[in-house]
């Protein structure tokens, strides 16, 4: 064999070594590739989880669950949550945003509230739980199938996945503006790419006091309340979205809203399958409160004007004193009268001077009704007590009667003047009916008790 041939041969030999080699490295690139392609697939659902997503949005079905007005307080407004029902997992899951927590007793809960500082958060539950909670309240409950797509549902479930998280899940509550219902009415939007709010109309047509008049109807006395403490902030007219803090006006606006069809691209409800879950009597609402505190109060005043007599201090006096009939009774009557009106009145004051240097409600700051009810009111009430036990005028010193008579005379130029702005329109306030209903009781009364409460008090120097 001569060289030139062993040479080819070698070459040869070298070259299929080499093509091996390749092929080789081909084969393991190709297994290298297809590894990390099946790893990556795999780790897909764990993604997706971690983000918020899910595997087959078709198993998703998403409601909203809307529940009427209940019997406490802070049920008149209703109340909202969704329900997600997930086939895949075999999941029911009711998301809660109107949980709060009283954890130091309800004198802190009352504080927390007054200061602004009171937490609401998330909570999640079995839906069979939530509905006998609901049932135990005696409030109807509707549910309303939303019809979203496999993206919107994704969009919500990740939101609510990251509403989950354990420093996501508290937030600071304001009854009109973040709450249990706006908290649904925002995701909802952002999983709709903002059509919800552009589908809502502009304005609302009401107040926020309309609304709540309308809502605490059922408990007159806390209407009452509230309209007093509340300041010129809820006289502006309500926008179509800001009107969505009620649960009932959320179902009603996402019942008429058209989202498009995923086959055709025609139009089809947002809403698919309704359902009455659960159905009770709503409250029934109360008599009027400013009517009922007017003839009462007026009524029994009229009895006291007609109880009304001259009686002469002494044999040789030159001036009479006027003084009740049956006065043992009369003067009692006056003085429970007198205590409930002005001690409310001080109570009211106080709530609301107290709250515009420490609350952060900024509802609660700069109301003109501090021109009508003041703090030091709960001086006439502590007067007034004595009246009740007593049965008898007090007599003022020559110390004291400077005071009543100024302290009489600037609550009667507060009434005239806060009338007087009231019917002149110089409130941004809504004070109408406390001006027509309230002011004439707390004047009539005012005079009543100066002319027969006190004793010496029209000697000389007085206004009355």
């Amino acid at each position: 064999m001569t060289y030139e041939l062993k040479r080819k041969i070698h070459a040869k030999d070298a070259l299929a070594g080499l093509s091996r080699l390749l092929q080789m490295a081909r084969r393991f690139c190709l297994s290298s590739a297809s590894m990390a392609l099946l790893a990556m697939l795999a780790a897909q659902p764990l993604l997706a989880a971690e983000n918020g997503a899910h595997e087959d949005p078709s198993q998703l079905t998403i409601y909203l669950i809307t529940v009427d007005v209940g019997d406490n307080v802070w049920d008149n407004f209703g109340h909202s949550a969704l329900r997600i029902v997930d086939d895949l997992a075999g999941s029911d899951t009711i998301y809660n945003w109107g949980v709060f927590e009283v954890r130091d007793g309800p004198v802190a809960f009352a504080y927390d509230f007054f200061i602004d500082e009171l937490e609401y958060r998330l909570a999640t539950q079995g839906t069979r739980r939530e509905i006998d909670n609901y049932r135990a309240q005696r409030r109807s409950v509707w549910q309303d199938e939303i019809q979203l797509t496999a993206a919107q549902k994704q969009r919500l479930l990740a939101r609510l996945n990251w509403n989950r998280a354990p420093e996501n899940l508290y937030y600071d509550y304001d009854y009109f503006f973040d709450n249990c219902t706006t908290r649904i009415r925002d995701y909802l939007d952002e999983a709709l790419d903002g059509a919800f709010f552009a589908s809502v109309a502009a304005q609302a047509g009401s107040t926020f006091r309309d609304q709540v008049r309308r809502h605490y109807a059922s408990v007159q006395p806390i209407s009452f309340s509230l309209d007093v403490i509340m300041n010129s902030n809820l006289d502006r007219e309500m926008t179509g979205w800001e009107s969505l803090f009620l649960p009932l006006n959320l179902r009603a606006s996402l019942a008429s809203m058209q989202v498009a069809e995923p086959l055709t691209g025609g139009l089809q409800p947002l809403f698919g399958e309704r359902e009455i879950l659960l159905s009770y009597e709503t409250p029934a609402a109360q008599r009027d409160f400013y009517g009922v505190v007017f003839f009462y109060v007026l009524c029994l005043c009229l009895y006291l004007l007609l109880m009304l007599k001259r009686m002469r201090r002494s044999y040789f006096a030159t001036h009479s004193q006027i003084g009740f009939r049956f006065s043992g009774i009369n003067f009692r009557l006056l003085g429970a009268l007198s205590a409930t009106l002005f001690g409310v009145s001080g109570i009211y004051g106080t709530l609301m001077l107290g709250s515009w240097f420490f609350s952060g409600h900024e509802d609660l700051h700069h109301n003109a009704n501090l021109l009508l009810f003041w703090p030091t009111d709960l001086i006439g009430a502590m007067i007034a007590l004595r009246w009740f036990f007593l049965a008898q005028p007090w007599s003022l010193t020559h110390n004291s009667k400077p005071f009543m008579v100024y302290y009489f005379f600037a609550k009667l130029c507060a009434v005239i003047l806060y009338c007087g702005a009231t019917f002149g329109g110089y409130f941004e306030q809504d004070t109408q009916q406390i001006a027509l209903f309230i002011t004439p009781c707390l004047l009539v009364l005012g005079l009543l008790s100066w002319n027969v409460g006190f004793d010496e008090a029209k000697r000389s120097g007085s206004i009355l």
